[in-house]
């Protein structure tokens, strides 16, 4: 099983308000309580790694942005 992080990723960053992030969060929470043991353990690690992949590449991009301000 391979966990869809992105999807949840993208409808948090287009959420309008906090109350429908925060709906989203909860989704993402109550699917979570329906996975056994082993498929929990599996969606943790997958977690993680979609989360160190987006951490690097905001900071990729957020370097990038600040190089070339740094340059006008």
């Amino acid at each position: 099983m391979e966990f869809n992080f992105k999807k949840y990723h993208t409808r948090s960053i287009n959420a309008s308000t906090g109350e429908e992030r925060a709906a989203i969060n909860q989704e993402l929470k109550d699917f979570y309580t329906t996975l056994n043991k082993e498929e929990q353990h599996q969606f943790n690690t997958e977690l993680q790694t979609f989360l160190a992949r987006e951490m690097g590449r905001l900071k990729t991009d957020y370097e990038a942005i600040k190089g070339n301000m740094g340059e006008s």
